[in-house]
């Protein structure tokens, strides 16, 4: 990846209130603009892009969307070594999906793209898989650590699974990488480049605001499927007979089983079952 053609790596900040103020009665959230910054999720992604960039000399542009005031942590990116800085003009509330769209169309000649995982605003994390599905590229999300493979010029990325388990993926193309706040600690700015950062000029590029989407809703709360019409029990059977006919206490049952089998033999069986069951038809 080193050698490439691309020579950047792109970081999305989000400018969020850290620490807001909710009503307890009526659930309204307060904003204090002293107590916005970057979460901790942006500035571990922002210092393994710096990382990436001192070992393989390439430059580190930050990215954020959202209105002037975010402008800020373009500035505290730039004092911390961010090569270049760019703002995508866009509503403090615009929806995830947006806020992807707009950052995708700047950052597409990036060879990496970092993100924190979640913001602490929302929560969602959807972003960073968003700006996947836009650019195309594959994504690596939830990392915990990242390490450089130099002879083969390759990320080795370390991510987080279900019940401690770890999963190692190497990365050797562009790519979408989003990390963990506890992943690393973003590195004190010094004077000389905070005083700098003050006074840097910040690309500014206007947002294309989608076209909303209309959805027709047919039905509210979860899917529930029909139950399936079932023939009542012989009248002349007695009331503990019929009784068992319609719960089916005394059926014989298939015993639950293990089955070892990959992707495509795991459907066929899931399938078969649901035809025994009779929740799907017999194939033709």
């Amino acid at each position: 990846m080193a050698s490439g053609a691309r020579r950047t790596i792109a970081v999305a900040l989000k400018w969020v209130d850290l620490r807001p103020e909710i009503d307890p009665l009526s659930g309204a959230v307060f904003d204090d603009e002293r107590a916005f910054g970057c979460s901790e999720a942006d500035r571990a992604a922002l210092e393994w892009a710096l990382r990436v960039s001192e070992q393989w000399d390439m430059d580190v542009v930050a990215v954020t969307a959202g209105p002037p005031a975010s402008e800020a942590a373009l500035r505290n990116a730039l004092a911390t070594g961010a090569t270049r800085a760019l703002r995508v003009a866009l509503a403090a509330n615009a929806p995830s999906e947006e806020v992807a769209a707009a950052i995708a169309e700047v950052v597409a000649d990036a060879a990496l793209v970092c993100c924190g995982d979640w913001s602490i605003d929302r929560g969602s994390g959807s972003v960073p898989a968003l700006l996947s599905a836009r650019l195309e590229r594959p994504q690596a999300l939830g990392l915990l650590k990242l390490t450089i493979d130099e002879a083969a010029g390759a990320l080795v990325a370390t991510r987080r699974l279900d019940r401690g388990r770890r999963e190692v993926l190497r990365i050797t193309g562009p790519a979408v990488l989003s990390f963990e706040g506890g992943s690393a600690d973003l590195r004190r700015a010094g004077l000389a480049m905070t005083l700098r950062a003050r006074n840097a000029t910040i690309d500014v590029i206007d947002g294309v605001p989608l076209r909303p989407r209309r959805v027709r809703v047919t039905q509210h709360g979860p899917y529930r499927p029909r139950a399936r019409t079932q023939p009542a029990p012989d009248q002349t059977l007695s009331p503990r007979e019929r009784i068992l006919a319609l719960t089916g206490a005394l059926v014989e049952r298939t015993p639950p089983r293990t089955v070892v089998a990959d992707a495509v033999e795991g459907a066929d069986l899931v399938i078969e079952q649901l035809q025994a069951w009779g929740y799907l038809d017999e194939a033709p």
